[in-house]
């Protein structure tokens, strides 16, 4: 799920950020309260002049501990090509706790509340790591910025201050490290059978109201199908996550994977509750259409995936969700036995919000231990970090690995290609070597963004021109910040089950008709019964303290 340039400039973050960068030197650096850090305790392995662009090599041999995400597609191997090369650049060995995906985020809370996390803890997204600032576990990686110059080199030059605004504090801090992309990237959309459209003398749908017309064909067309069936449920919570997202974020609402307690009117220059706006309704009541007129499967919010790829393989069913890669490892390879099926990821329809998207640049990422400021590794680590995960060299290592063993050529001038004997993402289907699995590259764990380039290196033609469509949308500005205290957080957790339970159990009954659209003041108000106005006032109060003491 993934990602934009979000614009407003909350004011208070942009002049915390604007401290920071103004900032030269490592041997101190502004934290926000006046206080120079002092790191001459802590520059053992450090490299001297350490810059942008720079090879980091640390003076001596050092070691780093990381929790280390297993994925169930490329399980984790000690001997990956990967490492064995990142000690050799850097001079870094990374000890791995590894912890399989499926338990990667329980196990992460218990370690970090127990005070025995490793120093490096990645795959984090935003807002997770709130739950660690106030017992003071995880460091305020803000206050260290000036040890991170390519970092800092591309949030001025990719102007993402406006990005990082949302991730900060009520003490204008931030806790993670997220990854930094250039442009948008939204990847997931719809797969339609291309075949089908032709035999109708239909176009590609470019609006959500073309999308039904399709559908409407395709239904006429074959009477005993579902043209739409859909995947990527996850119970107990509705399913049609990806699809409720899309149809949201055109609607100018934020729901399914998109979904958040609050929304930024910035016509009233307050927040809203997203689940009781007019554009959520508008949304609903889109999706509501489509399944009484039987153009949805009605399981497409509570099927497996199994189940949904089953049927677009079998001809059931003809538009589901896709992103780039299963589209191409996944529904592509299921219809090949379908005589002359072709399947498409047509870009995102339009709707009333017009050509635009809402997604972020920013990606999950990482934090670090705040016992790690103690260390006397404690520049190298920041440095090791820095080239590792932001600089240009580290991203091209981290995601293709050797130039001449697994690439050769050069992302910026598209001579880019992968080595003749290895594959990944169906880019060399003659290699015979996967990149991820006997290497242990483009791992989850440290490749994420980058250039804009870099990111089109992992994509094929047909993916290209997806993007390209795409990045022709304007990124609708993202919210200020408001940020709440360790007494607000408890209290809007508590809030919080009862309004989302709330939200995705009445989304699904309106959607599938099992509750009627004339009872949707009757469901705002069964928000207002569980706290969604206090919960509202304690979020557009939080926003004013940050935009006074910051603004």
């Amino acid at each position: 799920m993934k990602v934009s340039r979000r614009a407003v400039l909350g004011a208070a973050g942009a002049a915390a950020f604007a401290t920071l960068a103004g900032c030269s030197g490592d041997d101190g650096d502004d934290t926000g309260d006046g206080k120079a850090q002092d790191y001459s305790a802590n520059r053992e392995g450090a490299m001297d002049g350490y810059a942008a662009g720079t090879q980091f090599t640390a003076k001596s041999p050092l070691t780093f501990s990381i929790m280390m995400l297993s994925n169930a597609a490329y399980p984790y191997k000690e001997n990956w090509t990967f490492f064995q090369e990142l000690a050799k650049r850097t001079g870094v060995t990374l000890q791995s706790t590894v912890v399989p995906g499926s338990d990667y985020n329980q196990k992460r809370s218990v370690v970090v509340a127990s005070g025995d996390a490793p120093t490096i803890i990645p795959k984090t997204y935003h807002p997770d790591e709130e739950a660690y600032i106030a017992s003071g576990a995880i460091l305020p990686v803000s206050d260290h910025l000036d040890l991170m110059p390519n970092f800092k080199e591309q949030v001025a030059k990719w102007k993402l201050e406006p990005d990082l605004d949302g991730f900060r504090q009520e003490d204008g801090k931030f806790y993670l490290l997220p990854g930094l992309h250039e442009d948008a990237w939204q990847d997931y959309s719809l797969a339609i059978r291309t075949d089908i459209l032709q035999q109708l003398g239909l176009q590609s749908p470019k609006t959500w109201d073309d999308l039904h017309t399709v559908l409407k064909a395709m239904k006429q067309a074959y009477p005993d199908s579902y043209p739409l069936s859909d995947r990527w449920s996850t119970p107990p919570q509705p399913g049609g996550n990806n699809l409720l997202n899309l149809v949201g974020m055109s609607y100018g609402a934020l729901a399914g994977w998109g979904f958040q307690h609050t929304t930024w009117d910035d016509g009233a220059k307050k927040f809203v509750y997203s689940g009781a706006t007019d554009q959520y309704k508008a949304m609903i009541q889109y999706l509501n259409t489509l399944v009484a007129e039987k153009l949805i499967d009605p399981e497409s919010f509570t099927q497996p995936d199994d189940q949904a790829k089953q049927k677009f393989a079998s001809g059931k069913s003809f538009v589901m969700s896709c992103n780039a890669q299963t589209l191409v490892n996944e529904i592509r390879p299921s219809i090949k036995n379908i005589p002359g099926a072709t399947v498409l990821k047509i870009p995102v329809p339009t709707g009333p919000m017009g050509e635009t998207i809402f997604v972020s640049r920013l990606e999950s990422g990482v934090m670090i231990s705040a016992k790690a400021r103690q260390s006397k590794n404690f520049v190298a680590l920041m440095q090791f970090m820095d080239w590792l995960f932001y600089s240009p060299q580290g991203k091209m290592f981290a995601k293709w690995g050797i130039d001449g063993t697994t690439y050769t050529g050069s992302v910026d001038d598209g001579t880019f290609k992968l080595a003749s004997d290895v594959n990944w993402g169906g880019l060399n289907p003659s290699g015979t070597k996967n990149l991820q699995v006997e290497y242990g590259f483009f791992n989850g764990v440290f490749a994420y963004g980058g250039s804009t380039k870099l990111l089109n290196s992992q994509f094929p033609k047909e993916e290209l021109a997806f993007q390209e469509v795409m990045n022709k949308r304007t990124n609708r500005p993202q919210p200020p910040p408001r940020p709440l205290n360790a007494e607000e957080r408890e209290q809007a957790t508590l809030w919080e089950t009862a309004l989302k339970d709330t939200v995705y159990q009445q989304t699904l009954k309106f959607v599938l008709g099992t509750r009627p659209m004339s009872e949707w003041s009757a469901y705002v108000g069964e928000l207002k019964g569980k706290n969604m106005e206090k919960y509202v006032e304690l979020v557009n109060g939080a926003y004013q303290r940050y935009k006074k003491a910051h603004g």
